[in-house]
């Protein structure tokens, strides 16, 4: 074989130099390509106008619901009565427990004798309306206003409070005016009974007043807010954490630290005559009212079994329709088209629109969703099962044939030997993955930790359950998958 020198070589590139030159894709298809993917983000922009959404999303409220999936509030009221003094009010389930005293709320107190006017017909009970005219005696009706009388009466009232809402800021709250420092700066906001609000100076960025006179919302980051208003002064003070997740206010164990509950559980006298400390604990925590663990964990248990049940007869109806399906087993090509399109049928619903007729269908409850996955996930593996059975060796298939063996020994022994470890890994992903999936169905009524997740997201206050139902399905889908990649790859002949 003869070579080529360079100067023959100079001859051939300059006779044919057209066939050497690279074609105006060669040469641009980079510049090409990132120019196309810049258009269609540039597209995308437009179309969608998310430089819209992100000028006009509201990030505070973002940072709001975010902070309140790891925290929780204490929200103390402080009225102001019409004679100047001042109360403290807590709300009735507040995480603080009964008879509340918290450090950070300091408040200056004296004793004072009112005059209280009682009305006739009992102590503090409103007067009894009575008729200015009567058919049988016209003159006798009775003015309840002559029969009242005064009585004095002793009170303990606030006339000075301080809210300490972290290291540099703090509300310092009397009759007639709020004064606020953050940091640096500080505010005098005048307030009194049917008077307006109004600051002493132009409000800072953390202040926010709609109107004059109205209504003044502080900002003090995760720390929380404040609301100024005529008459009261409401207070949301912000605590990292879940309060009370163990044991709620009620319950006999509450503000007990764990060395505390362990010796009253272990050896400490009988809290309920009726139950063991043990008991009462246990008892206790399943039945919090503000966490529900034992509901919340029967609905993930209801989740699991919702997926595994709809997966599990999903597979069992789906393994003999796709040897209907495929072409290689069954030579029919009418039935091969009718159950391919039934095939499709099933799975170009998606598994949310089914899961809402079917709780139309049965009601709200695990039945809608189980019919849900089971009917999406029969066409979904079908069609898989199917491509699986057209993609087998024959030979393996021909040699059982070829000594004999009947139609259902050639499809034991010559064809499920090459098909059943994908048949399984595929049924062990989709359980995997209906477990997320019948979270979501679960909101629209099928049952399960989602109607529980979406009962709590819509009350717009309970983010902290929501977060603790989140962590649950994390958790639950996390040890799921884990089982599931290692008897798929035991399956397939893989180490894990």
């Amino acid at each position: 074989m003869k070579t080529l020198s360079a100067a023959d070589m100079d001859a051939v590139a300059h006779r044919n130099g057209h066939l050497l030159q690279p074609s105006f894709w060669m040469r641009f298809r980079f510049l090409m390509i990132g120019g196309s993917v810049i258009l269609y983000f540039l597209f995308c922009w437009w179309f969608f106008a998310i430089g819209q959404v992100l000028g006009t999303a509201n990030w505070g409220m973002a940072g709001t619901y975010l902070a309140d999936w790891v925290s929780y509030e204490i929200r103390p009221d402080i009225e102001i009565e019409a004679d100047g003094s001042m109360q403290i009010v807590y709300p009735r389930f507040d995480p603080i427990g009964p008879n509340p005293n918290p450090d950070w709320l300091v408040s200056e107190r004296k004793t004072i004798a009112r005059t209280i006017e009682v009305p006739a017909g009992g102590q503090g009970s409103a007067p009894k309306a009575s008729s200015s005219f009567s058919f049988m005696a016209p003159n006798t009706a009775v003015d309840s206003a002559t029969q009242a009388r005064t009585e004095q009466r002793t009170e303990e009232v606030v006339t000075r409070a301080t809210v300490t809402m972290n290291g540099t800021d703090r509300i310092v709250i009397a009759p007639d005016r709020v004064d606020v420092t953050r940091g640096d700066e500080t505010i005098s906001i005048a307030i009194g009974v049917g008077s307006e609000v109004n600051a002493d100076k132009p409000l800072p960025a953390w202040a926010e007043q709609r109107r004059p006179g109205d209504k003044i919302v502080l900002s003090f980051g995760f720390s929380g807010w404040a609301e100024i208003r005529d008459d009261v002064v409401k207070i949301h003070k912000r605590f990292l954490g879940w309060a009370n997740f163990v044991f709620d206010t009620d319950s006999r164990f509450f503000g007990k630290s764990a060395s505390e509950v362990g010796a009253l559980v272990w050896s400490g006298e009988r809290l309920d005559p009726a139950q063991s400390n043990l008991s009462l604990a246990w008892n206790d925590i399943l039945y919090n009212p503000s966490w529900q663990h034992l509901d919340v964990w029967t609905k993930m248990l209801q989740t699991i079994v919702m997926a595994f049940i709809g997966t599990l007869f999903a597979m069992i109806v789906a393994f003999p329709l796709s040897f209907l399906a495929a072409r290689n087993i069954l030579r029919n090509k009418p039935v091969n088209q009718l159950v391919k399109r039934f095939f499709d049928f099933q799975r170009s619903v998606d598994m949310f629109i089914w899961a809402l007729f079917f709780t139309r269908a049965f009601g709200p409850g695990p039945l809608a969703g189980i019919s849900a996955i089971f009917f999406t996930d029969t066409g979904t593996l079908g069609k898989l099962y199917a491509e699986a059975l057209e993609n087998i060796d024959d030979k393996q298939r021909e040699g059982v044939k070829s000594v004999g063996a009947s139609p259902v020994a050639v499809q034991r022994f010559g064809v499920l030997p090459q098909v059943m470890p994908l048949f399984a890994s595929q049924a062990l992903y989709f359980w995997e993955s209906n477990t997320r999936s019948a979270t979501i169905i679960g909101a629209v009524g099928a049952g399960g930790i989602g109607l529980k997740l979406w009962e709590a997201m819509r009350t717009n206050s309970d983010w902290e359950n929501v977060a603790y139902m989140v962590v649950l399905i994390l958790i639950v889908v996390f040890i799921f998958d884990s089982i599931s990649n290692a008897l798929r790859s035991r399956l397939m002949g893989k180490r894990p």
